[in-house]
């Protein structure tokens, strides 16, 4: 009997793209081998003796004997996002993806979202969050409107100066958003993404928080807690799960932390 499970996720190290890469713009990644090709000397020694190398394709050494038992998994869920791909490790395969919004949201859902929050946003955007903070960080903290962007990915993201919001008051409004993005608008999370700094040197800080999508369906976490064992959910992995089947959460500022 197996007592004790540890299922560690190392989120965006991917080994090649999957048939759909072209619906999202991602043909030919493959971060492991990209790296390698930029960073010949690239060792991983551990991945290595687990049996990375020896999957099909990966582009670092053979181990003649893995510790591990190792192959190359196919998503069956449509989209590319963190929500979509840990559901699924737990259980949950998607029917359709969430939602997309590649030329920003639509402007009567900016509006519906002013109206509730009671302030106007700025941005509206599809952009980078460590781009976007820098330039329109100024505008933030002299109007105090928190700033709303997208990627490429299923997310509706609220930055704000944690001088100028508060974080409570920032997690207010992603808790807003959350209730309000349902149907066809229920995208995978939305995302609280605080700031500290001055003009020209704005830095995101540690107190990121994901507000999450419940689970379509029961979930691995709910199996397992439902035979009375313990859930450990280490980083952001409670937030994806919207709590749901965990029984202990720690969270952590920073990779290495989580490690």
């Amino acid at each position: 009997m197996i007592n004790r499970v540890i299922l560690v996720v190392m989120d965006s190290v991917g080994i090649g793209e999957l048939p759909d890469a072209g619906s999202y713009g991602d043909q030919g990644s493959n971060t492991i081998g990209n790296i390698h090709k930029s960073i010949p000397s690239l060792h991983l020694d551990n991945l290595t003796a687990l049996g990375l190398g020896n999957i099909e394709g990966v582009q670092i050494p053979k181990s003649d004997s893995p510790l591990g038992s190792y192959g190359r998994a196919l998503e069956l869920s449509p989209g590319k996002d963190t929500t979509t791909g840990h559901w699924e490790m737990a259980g949950i395969t998607l029917k359709q993806a969430f939602p997309t919004y590649p030329h920003a949201f639509p402007k009567e859902l900016i509006e519906k979202f002013e109206k509730a929050i009671g302030i106007k946003c700025l941005g509206n955007e599809v952009a980078s969050g460590t781009e976007i903070i820098v330039r329109l960080g100024d505008d933030h903290v002299k109007t105090g409107y928190p700033i709303v962007y997208t990627s490429a990915d299923s997310v509706f993201q609220i930055a704000a100066h944690e001088e100028v919001i508060p974080l409570e008051k920032l997690y207010e409004m992603c808790s807003i958003a959350r209730e309000m993005l349902t149907g066809e608008h229920a995208v995978g999370r939305v995302i609280a993404r605080p700031f500290l700094g001055t003009s020209g040197s704005y830095k995101r800080t540690p107190n990121r928080k994901d507000f999450s999508l419940l689970p379509a369906s029961k979930t691995m976490l709910d199996v397992v807690k439902d035979h009375n064992l313990n859930v450990m959910a280490v980083g952001k992995i409670e937030d994806i799960f919207a709590g749901i089947g965990v029984t202990d959460a720690v969270h952590t500022k920073s990779n290495m932390e989580g490690v």
